[in-house]
């Protein structure tokens, strides 16, 4: 649960989010990206008050403001990875099957992928799932980027080069990037630092693998 949670995000930083597991950071993004409501308060992005807004107008605002990256990268088995970010764009309510396919593929083009578009979730390696989830996410251009333990399943250098691509689109894209992780590498990469912990958030300052819940990499799937 959170306790009096405070947090002003300018547009464009990159900030990460660390604490230990059960502290409240998965809660934390889910009302940031209007998934939950709070009990109480006000979450306001892009201008827009979450607590005021309808079902309809949350999930608008989901699809045209917000993007996900999760941990396990939440990818539909049976379709390729093309059709992965197709279906995103579907929801965005990109109307021609030309259109989407093509813009489908620029993404992957972006994230590296060029060449797997046609590969389903279970042909690709877990760094290649993981930037199939992240073309996913850019889809509609999102003003926010919010990623929920991107780099947990992967080993050092695939979790490396995933952090590379987050940062690289965050800079092209000129969107705000929150990342919540226990990596301290990756925390690391951002401008602010965020600790919470038992529900109260707080800037984090000095080194990082000192703060609650950050740890150092350690191998995983590729």
């Amino acid at each position: 649960m959170l306790r009096d949670v405070s947090l002003d995000v300018g547009e464009g930083e990159y900030i990460s989010l660390v604490g230990p597991s059960g502290s409240g950071k998965t809660t934390l993004l889910s009302l940031l990206g209007g998934l939950e409501r709070p009990q109480q308060g006000e979450v306001l992005v892009s201008g827009r008050d979450l607590m005021t807004l309808s079902g309809n107008d949350l999930a608008d605002f989901r699809r045209g403001i917000v993007g996900f990256v999760f941990q396990h990268f939440g990818l539909l088995e049976a379709l390729t990875a093309s059709e992965n970010v197709e279906l995103a764009l579907t929801l965005a309510g990109v109307k021609h099957l030309k259109g989407r396919r093509a813009r489908a593929n620029h993404l992957l083009e972006r994230v590296g992928l060029a060449g797997r578009s046609e590969h389903r979730p279970s042909q690709l390696s877990g760094g290649e799932r993981q930037r199939v989830a992240i073309a996913r996410a850019i889809a509609n251009t999102p003003q926010l980027l919010l990623a929920d333990e991107p780099t947990g399943d992967l080993d050092d250098d695939t979790a490396a080069a995933v952090g590379d691509l987050l940062e690289q689109l965050r800079r092209e894209d000129g969107s705000t990037l929150l990342v919540v992780t226990h990596q301290r590498q990756l925390a690391s990469r951002a401008e602010r630092h965020l600790t919470l912990s038992a529900g109260t958030l707080q800037e984090t300052h000095g080194v990082l693998q000192h703060a609650p819940g950050v740890r150092q990499e350690t191998g995983g799937m590729t």
